[in-house]
């Protein structure tokens, strides 16, 4: 068994591997406190002739167990990843998988497991670092280690791997990973905060994370495993020369056809007169070389043009923004829409309101919780002009919890809309970002359905082209430029400041200059957005949909809660089917009610409040009769609160009988004349054409020791 630590933030770090999973290629048991994760890796005994992509597999996974839990639901063991398993198997899959090379074509699978969860330091950069050194240590070639740390800033200061209590407590919160050479890999959030915090918070991880990598290496030099071979070209284009002579002038012309669509098929219809061309030449042995000198030459032509030219494929200058077309409500009976579209990406958002029934809950191994903020986004394969299965994959998932992440930094808080908010985003076209069109499309949506945002907030994808030193900055990137450039930066914000932010480096480093240039390019791309949504709409709503929930919120005091639930709950479900709403309260006082009109919600609000409401001698209520006796009728004048009211109190003239003038259910108008000393009450009735003061000389019969024939004091 062989050990190493470092000191990481608040705790050490301890890396261990020998103990543990010792028939995987590589096993390390990470433990940070009382959070521990054990990572193994493996790959497949043979390699898989002609594979030309590295066959990576990141299954992240957190056991209940591990926090002394035992899952909820009718199902009681682990299923299914959950959201945030892929999300942090996507984080350990972004900077690691460029390390790897296509020659080794073998599968290759990483399973980090959470196996001790202290609830205090998240373990989710713990299992990115466990991950790496895994790797690392094993017999897979992997040109590393990687480094990941989180940094947040509390009250402007900086904390590397903070505990979910400063998390919760940051205005910005980030997760950096990197090898020595530099930083790869950036994703966070943020409160609107200025760009230079964020360039600040990841120079600061720098030194960290470079120590994690030596880290890494010492614990190889212990116990690594020498590295499995490659597997060497064999095959190669015989005619490369004259192809690519033949092809290079004609993909310079197709590679800058307007249009994705009409591109694309001139760089295919490029490539099959190439091969038809030079058919005698080509063996059928050598056909994928052959495809992989086509996608290079490509690559070759479209870089070199942005690079020496500054000319992008669609004819655009680096820093140009594609046109853009925002549209509001354009369906009429959802409660908020918008169609937002740029270039050859489109999507279309929706926003719908809901109740705290609608909240999501939430069941993992940091605790229970709701959320009444949701966004899911959806990547049809229509999009792309393309066959396949619909369905929610790793890239749904990812790229809805990063425009989730975007827009949630300016939803306004329960307390402010006690609403459930859910947003969907359909995308109809991509061609470049569409996770930044669905953060414009769901700020528009949720504006067009009236919920008070505090800033409108708009996304952009940055790009970036590096030969040497020198790096072109990209705004607005196509997705051929992301498949075929250096960076993918996407960030989100407002006009005050960042809301999230993804960035993925291709290459080994890239300077902090190049960092700041594409932040302050990506800043000026923002407000250009902005300005353009607001043509469309510039402020929420003033009302919300007619389709939309009603919701009325008041507080009353914690003891008197018991007053308005009654036994069993029978009060407030009596009130809440006698009007048609829903009623929720909470421990802390606060009354809810949804309904579909606002009357009806008022109506029960009111009916809720009488229950509160201490019975006022002098004061007039809208009664109901529940009893008639021979001496009055008992008349409940507040819910659950009934008076007396003597037959000498109905009429200003002489009654014979309580029936003459009563009948049972019967609504009558009554004042308040005494509480008595017991807290007894009693009432007058209101007749037509009174005063609101009955004649107090009509007396009732009485027994033989002044009392009335209910037991009252004669006054």
């Amino acid at each position: 068994m062989h050990t190493v630590r470092l000191r990481v933030g608040k705790h050490d770090l301890i890396l261990e591997t020998g103990r543990m999973a010792k028939q995987a290629n590589g096993a390390v048991f990470a433990q940070y406190a009382g959070t521990a994760v054990l990572s193994t890796v493996c790959c497949s005994e043979k390699p898989v002739e002609g594979l030309d992509y590295v066959p990576l597999q990141v299954e992240y996974n957190e056991k209940y167990y591990a926090a002394g839990k035992i899952p909820g639901g009718f199902i009681k063991r682990e299923s299914r990843p959950k959201d945030k398993e892929i999300l942090v198997s996507r984080l350990i899959d972004r900077p690691m998988r460029p390390l790897f090379s296509k020659k080794f074509q073998r599968d290759i699978q990483i399973v980090p497991t959470v196996v001790s969860a202290d609830q205090v330091n998240p373990p989710d950069v713990i299992a990115m670092v466990a991950a790496s050194a895994a790797v690392f240590i094993s017999d897979i070639p992997f040109d590393g280690p990687v480094g990941a740390v989180r940094v947040v800033s509390v009250n402007g200061e900086l904390i590397v791997n903070p505990t979910f209590a400063e998390i919760a407590a940051a205005e910005l919160d980030i997760t950096v990973a990197g090898t020595e050479a530099g930083i790869t890999m950036v994703e966070g959030g943020a409160h609107q905060v200025p760009e230079e915090l964020l360039l600040e918070a990841i120079e600061f991880s720098r030194q960290p994370i470079t120590d994690l990598c030596r880290l890494q290496r010492e614990l190889r030099d212990l116990c690594g495993r020498e590295k499995l071979p490659l597997v060497e070209q064999t095959i190669f284009l015989s005619a490369k020369d004259s192809i690519l002579a033949f092809a290079r002038p004609k993909m310079e012309v197709a590679c800058f056809v307007k249009g994705k669509m009409e591109r694309s098929d001139a760089v295919k219809a490029v490539i099959r007169e190439t091969r038809e061309q030079f058919a005698d030449h080509i063996p059928e042995q050598e056909m994928g070389v052959f495809a992989a000198v086509m996608d290079d030459l490509e690559q070759e032509v479209v870089r070199k043009s942005i690079f020496e030219r500054k000319v992008r494929t669609d004819g655009r200058g680096p820093e140009d923004i594609r046109s853009i077309a925002c549209e509001v409500g354009i369906l009429q009976r959802t409660h908020g829409s918008a169609l937002f579209t740029r270039g050859e990406t489109q999507a279309l958002a929706i926003t719908t309101l809901g109740t705290v029934y609608d909240e999501q809950i939430m069941d993992d191994i940091e605790g229970d919780r709701r959320e009444n903020f949701l966004l899911h986004y959806n990547f049809p394969p229509f999009s792309v002009g393309e066959t396949g299965r619909l369905g929610t994959g790793r890239r749904e998932i990812g790229h809805g919890h990063l425009a989730h992440r975007a827009v949630s930094a300016v939803v306004p808080t329960k307390a402010d809309f006690p609403y459930t908010v859910r947003i969907v985003s359909e995308v109809l076209e991509s061609n470049g970002s569409s996770s930044m069109a669905t953060v414009c499309g769901a700020s528009l949506a949720l504006m067009n359905a009236g919920v008070p945002i505090k800033k409108p907030v708009a996304g952009i994808a940055m790009g970036m082209i590096q030969e040497g030193d020198q790096a072109v900055v990209l705004s607005d990137i196509l997705g051929e430029e992301d498949h075929l450039g250096d960076m993918d930066f996407k960030v989100a914000g407002t006009q005050d400041g960042i809301t999230a932010f993804q960035m993925d480096i291709k290459v080994k480093n890239v300077t902090p200059d190049v960092m700041k240039v594409a932040l302050d390019q990506a800043r000026r791309g923002r407000m250009h957005i902005l300005s353009k949504m607001a043509e469309a709409i510039d402020q929420p709503s003033q009302q919300l949909s007619e389709f939309a929930p009603r919701i009325i919120s008041f507080k009353v005091d914690v003891e008197r809660i018991g007053l308005l639930i009654g036994p069993s709950g029978k009060t407030i479900k009596g009130i809440s089917e006698r009007y048609g709403v829903n009623t929720n309260i909470d421990d802390s006082g606060s009354v809810t009610i949804y309904c579909k009109d606002k009357d009806s919600g008022e109506a029960a609000k009111d009916a809720f409040m009488s229950l509160l409401e201490e019975p006022e001698v002098g004061k007039v209520y809208d009664g109901v009769v529940k009893r008639i006796v021979d001496f009055g009728a008992f008349i409940e004048f507040l819910p659950n609160k009934e008076g007396l009211c003597h037959i000498s109190k109905l009429s200003p003239s002489r009654v014979e009988s309580v029936t003459d003038v009563l009948q049972m259910n019967q609504s009558v108008p009554v004042k308040i004349i005494e509480i008595d000393k017991m807290g007894r009450v009693n009432l007058s009735l209101i007749y037509e054409g009174s005063d609101d003061n009955v004649r107090e000389d009509h007396r009732g019969p009485r027994d033989g020791r002044g009392r009335d024939s209910r037991g009252g004091h004669r006054r």
